[in-house]
């Protein structure tokens, strides 16, 4: 993956129609929940074996998924987050939260385990 491509085929996306005006943090922050809940409710009151057929088989899967992603990227632009420093930081931080030992074949949250 060129990441680094997305991100300027995002940003320029929203500069060549000056969408940049509407790109607020509370605005994209919204936009991304939004987003969320649009996929999460291709999903709804399915079970999880549903689910795994609606991932294959609903290009909406996809679609809102992309529309996540590149909120995101317009996020992280907006208010100067640095997206591999902040998501390495945060993986650097679970492990320690989440150590192998503990956690491996677990979901409880890392105050249970």
């Amino acid at each position: 993956m060129d990441f680094e491509k997305i991100r300027r085929k995002v940003l320029d996306f929203i500069d060549e129609r000056d969408w940049k005006q509407f790109h607020n943090p509370k605005d994209l922050a919204t936009a991304i929940s939004i987003e969320a809940s649009e996929l999460e409710e291709l999903f709804l009151w399915k079970s999880q074996e549903q689910s795994y057929e609606i991932w294959r088989n609903d290009l909406r899967v996809k679609e809102e998924f992309a529309d996540i992603f590149n909120y995101m990227i317009s996020f992280a632009e907006q208010c100067w987050i640095d997206i591999e420093n902040e998501v390495l930081a945060k993986l650097e931080k679970n492990c320690k939260k989440y150590p192998i030992e503990k956690a491996k074949w677990r979901c409880d949250k890392y105050t249970e385990l």
